[in-house]
């Protein structure tokens, strides 16, 4: 089964699923791309013919599009054939493309977070459940060598019961990196510290430990000039009983200095990081296990804070469109993120704490 697929967005982080895609060449095609720049467009296809071997051959004839609605309605008069619309646009735009996607019958992947709006995140399920196509939500981190073993002692029991965990978020965005676009730093499109450079620390609570039954946030604007927080600290409540605390900020001095993520529990401690929780720095439990024996090869180093799992994201997607695999983040499996992440703005802007779930 070959998959023809459209890229809408083609940005910063356009270019992990560029690569991600052509590493699956030719089960994946890149047949579209969609950007409102089209110099934006152009690098993105020498991007793609330098991602491809010098074996392949490369096929110029991608359609560009500098207007989604035009790429939609090519794809329903079917001028196009496109099998999956991956979003990575500005996340205030992702509910109406994902939306207009379904209602033109085709599968979508969505870049985190998936909508800024609860009430946006169940619509978006809504329309893909109605159309019937598959909606995925990009979750890469899952996949990254120092998660994946993490999640399997958890999984195993190796913890026991577990007590504490704490994440901490402190990178590095300069006023430059919000002023590069009129988006960045808005609460309609963009979102905050927590919503967008966090969401994935904020799905990996949920997705490590489990759902969580209470949420207390306290957020700030402190060193930039936009609209949404740069700082943010969270207390947090576990429906297992663990306790636990997040601290984000983009204004560490002078650069990226830290992504944890650290799980104390009744047989087990063990804490990731490095800059992107990358690093394995704390690792000892009661029982042996021949998984010890993999910390040390878990450990990798980073280019970026985006982690190394797109690829292995990539080819999960990729099986559960064939009906080969259960996709490892659906649209339900992304409201679960956007759901505690709504929790904790309404946490900051009430000042109270918040019982999850949310009322529908």
């Amino acid at each position: 089964m070959t998959v023809n697929v459209a890229i809408v967005g083609c940005g910063r982080i356009s270019k992990n699923h560029i690569s991600a895609l052509t590493a699956n060449f030719p089960r994946a095609i890149i047949k579209a791309l969609c950007d409102i720049d089209e110099s934006r467009l152009v690098s993105s296809i020498k991007l793609i013919s330098e991602s491809l071997s010098e074996e392949t051959a490369f096929d110029n004839d991608i359609c560009k599009y500098t207007d989604y609605e035009a790429m939609i309605n090519d794809i329903s008069q079917e001028s196009i054939t496109i099998d999956l619309i991956v979003i990575t646009s500005p996340s205030g735009l992702h509910p109406t493309q994902v939306i207009a996607a379904a209602n033109a019958g085709v599968n979508v992947c969505t870049e985190k977070p998936m909508a800024t709006r609860w009430a946006d995140g169940l619509a978006m399920v809504k329309a893909c459940d109605f159309a019937k196509v598959k909606l995925f939500v990009v979750k890469q981190n899952r996949y990254n060598p120092t998660i994946s073993l993490l999640k399997s002692q958890i999984t195993k029991g190796r913890f026991g019961r577990i007590y504490m965990v704490t994440a901490n978020v402190f990178w590095q965005r300069p006023q430059a990196y919000y002023d590069q676009a009129d988006w960045r730093g808005t609460w309609e499109f963009d979102g905050g510290a927590l919503m967008n450079q966090a969401s994935h620390y904020v799905d990996l609570l949920e997705w490590l430990v489990g759902p969580v039954e209470s949420v207390n946030a306290l957020t700030s604007t402190l060193g930039r000039n936009i609209e949404v927080e740069d700082t943010a600290a969270i207390n947090l409540k576990w429906r297992c009983g663990a306790l636990g605390t997040m601290a984000v900020t983009m204004l560490t001095y002078p650069e990226n200095m830290e992504g944890s993520i650290t799980i104390l529990g009744e047989f087990g401690s063990v804490r990731i990081g490095g800059k992107a929780a990358n690093k394995i720095e704390y690792w000892k439990f009661s029982t042996s296990s021949s998984d010890d024996e993999l910390v040390r090869s878990s450990n990798y180093e980073i280019s970026s804070v985006y982690g190394n799992g797109h690829q292995a994201y990539y080819e999960n997607m990729l099986d559960a469109l064939e009906g080969a695999s259960t996709p490892i983040c659906d649209g339900r499996e992304g409201l679960k993120s956007l759901e505690l992440l709504v929790g904790m703005y309404q946490s900051s802007r009430n000042g109270e704490r918040i019982a999850l779930p949310l009322e529908l």
